[in-house]
């Protein structure tokens, strides 16, 4: 059962690994997708960079690399914690793959494919659809932001998985998936950096939002004039 898991960890994290989007741009637009737009290798810099039917089938993909492996794991008899931990090797894939020298997108429909298949597999009440279903509706509807929304629904996990006395691995797993989405954001690399602000103001920004300011029309306008330097481009 070991050796099991132990492949499926590492075949969790080389599925992850396979970028969708940056895949989808060199084939549609012959770019990289790391050079254009916001330069994050994920679904909302390819909406900005290629028609919305495009991004169909790396939506359905990145949703399902986390859901196939948990399932897989499911299927061969791994515990509900062993499950978790495939799960989340494909989310690492996903934000630092090894076929893009580790610097990926965000995992956030790698992390929702875990948090709907999940429940379903070990008879867990399925509360989790609403809270992060209400909180994105909520996003939608009010503060239109959806950095910070997305954001919000997956630290709400956590909380109210313990809250509702849900499996300790569940909530355990709901928490790795927060930390590893803000640890991503903190670290990732951006097209332009805003000197005007504190560090620790940019790394709350970069926790909250995914940018190193607020203002989205603003970080936006910082990049197009960094792709209009000559010679210069998205690291």
């Amino acid at each position: 059962m070991a050796i099991k898991f132990g492949l499926l960890i590492v075949g969790a994290y080389l599925l992850g690994s396979v970028p969708a989007a940056y895949l989808a741009a060199k084939w549609l637009r012959g770019i990289d997708i790391r050079q254009h737009g916001s330069g994050n290798v994920g679904i909302t810099n390819l909406l900005g960079l290629a028609s919305k039917r495009a991004g169909i089938p790396v939506i359905i993909f990145d949703l399902g690399k986390g859901a196939v492996m948990v399932w897989a794991a499911q299927l061969v008899g791994l515990s509900i914690d062993q499950q978790v931990i495939v799960g989340l090797a494909a989310i690492m894939g996903h934000n630092w793959p090894v076929f893009l020298r580790f610097n990926g997108g965000r995992g956030v429909l790698t992390t929702l494919g875990l948090v709907l298949i999940l429940p379903l597999l070990n008879y867990s009440l399925p509360w989790v659809i609403f809270v992060f279903g209400a909180i994105s509706l909520f996003n939608a509807l009010i503060i239109h932001n959806m950095p910070l929304g997305v954001g919000a629904g997956i630290a709400a996990l956590p909380l109210a998985s313990w809250g509702l006395g849900e499996p300790l691995p569940l909530t355990l797993g709901y928490l790795a998936m927060f930390l590893i989405l803000a640890i991503r954001r903190l670290t990732a690399q951006h097209p332009v950096r805003d000197t005007s602000i504190s560090k620790k103001q940019m790394l709350l920004n970069r926790l909250l939002f995914d940018r190193d300011i607020r203002d989205r029309e603003a970080w936006r306008h910082l990049i197009l004039e960094q792709q209009k330097k000559p010679g210069k481009g998205l690291s």
